[in-house]
């Protein structure tokens, strides 16, 4: 028996790297997963077949969470095939980096609108259903980058502080529904995003971390699950960081 055995789940940017980790732990730990992914289908049906594996029920959903008709035709299929949705789990983002100044406004809309809109919209299209289920799990995965900024991303620091202070004021208008809202704020963690980083930069992350090291996908996901979890019925409106240390 797992601790989410029953549970219905959505991760969105569930494909690869952080969200790729999250489905298959929500899944391990016995939810079933509704898997959200925007570019490539194949590494999106590949988690989808290391779910159906651990014997738990998975469907992938082509949507770019920025674009209201795509958000809001996902979550009806979601509903339609899985019923209410008792986790969601809001890890999908992007990066368009520059220096303030040089930043135009596309640019700043894109990210605003994939990491902070996204999910507020995939929350308020799921809260009734979940309100109604009688138990509901929100963490929205937000970023070191929104704790202490970032030279280059005012955007992204901008979207991610906004969907941390979300996460505080939903936590305190749903928790009399047995409903919390946490989040989870990653460091710098070994993904596709940080491969392409220049060895240079990732040496000065390392040596401004504590721990000495960048993170990985499933320590991201074990806090994830664990917020998920039923030994996280009083815990809300938290941000957990991990970091290795990088921000305290």
């Amino acid at each position: 028996m797992g601790v989410l055995d029953g549970k219905t789940s959505l991760v969105t940017g569930a494909s690869r790297g952080i969200g790729r980790a999250i489905a298959l732990a929500l899944a391990e730990a016995g939810a079933d997963v509704a898997l959200n992914y925007f570019t490539r289908r194949e590494p999106a049906e590949e988690v989808a077949a290391k779910i159906h594996q651990l014997g738990r029920k998975a469907i992938v959903y082509k949507a770019n969470v920025s674009k209201a008709g795509e958000n809001g035709q996902m979550v009806e299929q979601v509903l339609k095939d899985f019923g209410p949705v008792q986790i969601v789990v809001n890890n999908a983002g992007i990066t368009r980096d520059r220096s303030f100044g040089k930043m135009d406004r596309e640019m700043w809309d894109d990210v605003i609108n994939v990491n902070l809109t996204g999910p507020a919209m995939i929350i308020h299209r799921l809260i009734s259903p979940m309100i109604e289920s009688g138990w509901g799990r929100i963490v929205n995965i937000t970023s070191i980058v929104g704790q202490m900024g970032n030279f280059g991303q005012a955007n992204y620091a901008a979207a991610k502080g906004g969907l941390m202070a979300l996460t505080k004021t939903l936590a305190r208008e749903y928790a009399r529904k047995n409903i919390t809202v946490n989040a989870v704020a990653p460091g710098f963690v070994e993904t596709d995003m940080t491969a392409d980083v220049p060895d240079k930069v990732l040496d000065v992350v390392r040596n401004s971390t504590p721990m000495g090291r960048l993170g990985k996908p499933e320590e991201i996901a074990a806090a994830v699950v664990f917020l998920a979890s039923p030994h996280a019925s009083f815990i809300t409106g938290e941000v957990i960081g991990v970091n290795g240390g990088m921000y305290m």
